[in-house]
């Protein structure tokens, strides 16, 4: 994994600042593979719980990573209670390291 252990840190605290405390982050994606360069910090949050506005939610997380990690292009998937079946769930998922 390409992530310091600052960012983790910032990534972690936004999952729970936005999600709660038993939410669960991981980075999956390029960013997740030692042996790769570049490329985008692609995440995958997940919580038990249902959100009222899961378009709120991933708009707040989105905001404070970019204000904690800075410019960088992040990709935010989200995955509720209420959120339906997707591939990119089961890929995040089976490839993701769990911060």
């Amino acid at each position: 994994m390409r992530l310091s252990s600052d960012q983790v840190q910032a990534i972690r605290r936004t999952a729970r600042q936005v999600l709660g405390e038993a939410a669960r982050v991981k980075v999956f994606g390029s960013m997740a593979m030692d042996d790769r360069k570049g490329g985008d910090i692609d995440l995958f949050f997940e919580t038990d719980l249902a959100l009222a506005n899961r378009a709120k939610a991933i708009c707040q997380m989105h905001g404070a990573l970019t204000f904690a990690l800075g410019d960088r292009k992040i990709d935010v998937i989200l995955k509720d209670a209420n959120t339906p079946p997707a591939p990119i769930f089961e890929i995040a998922q089976r490839t993701g390291v769990l911060l």
